[in-house]
């Protein structure tokens, strides 16, 4: 109990993580994945991690369209708009033909979090650890650079995510109503990097 007394102390300098009256709780159901390590040891050998930078942004737009569907894909614009921001940081999966198969895109806010914008991984190349193998890269990027902590929004009903991202350890912290464009509630997960 003193740690979540702690982490509550913590959370409180943070004003986008201030609890609000909730009518339901904000428990994510926890089913273990497979262990990390063991899915990067296989993924090793087919994957390769590099920078995305903006002469990967026509590759990009067509692989966020396929790992997001019905009007949840950014438009090439905002893609473009996100790899040109300067404290931003991204990177990529490639296949050994070049063929990028994922990517992750972030940013650091003003008040000093890192913000996972977007996270995608083509559908056939799922389940192999490589948006967790994203995720730790660009954790540790932030760390490098002294940033404390790691935000990130994802969809009520992205349960798959949600248990990737608590597995990472990501804590639900704020449901966020009608937080998406067609109107689907997020939640707000938090993740101290110290």
């Amino acid at each position: 109990m003193a740690v979540l007394d702690k982490l509550r102390d913590f959370w409180d300098f943070f004003p986008f993580v201030r609890a609000t009256k909730q009518h339901e709780p904000l428990m994510v159901p926890y089913v273990p994945p497979a262990p990390p390590a063991a899915l990067l040891l296989e993924s090793a050998e087919l994957y390769e991690l590099h920078p995305l930078t903006l002469s990967h942004l026509d590759e990009l737009w067509q692989l966020d369209k396929r790992c997001f569907v019905n009007g949840e894909a950014y438009s090439r614009a905002t893609l473009q708009y996100l790899l040109g921001e300067p404290n931003g940081l991204s990177y990529r999966i490639v296949l050994s033909s070049g063929a990028m198969v994922g990517f992750i895109i972030t940013m650091l806010e003003t008040d000093g979090t890192g913000h996972i914008t977007t996270i995608g991984v083509a559908p056939e190349h799922r389940r192999q650890g490589l948006a967790y193998r994203l995720l730790q890269k660009a954790e540790n990027a932030y760390l490098q650079r002294n940033v404390r902590l790691m935000r990130l929004e994802v969809r009520t009903a992205n349960t798959g995510a949600q248990q990737l991202y608590a597995c990472a350890g990501y804590a639900v912290m704020q449901r966020l109503a009608r937080y998406y464009a067609n109107g689907g509630d997020g939640l707000l997960m938090i993740k101290s990097l110290i």
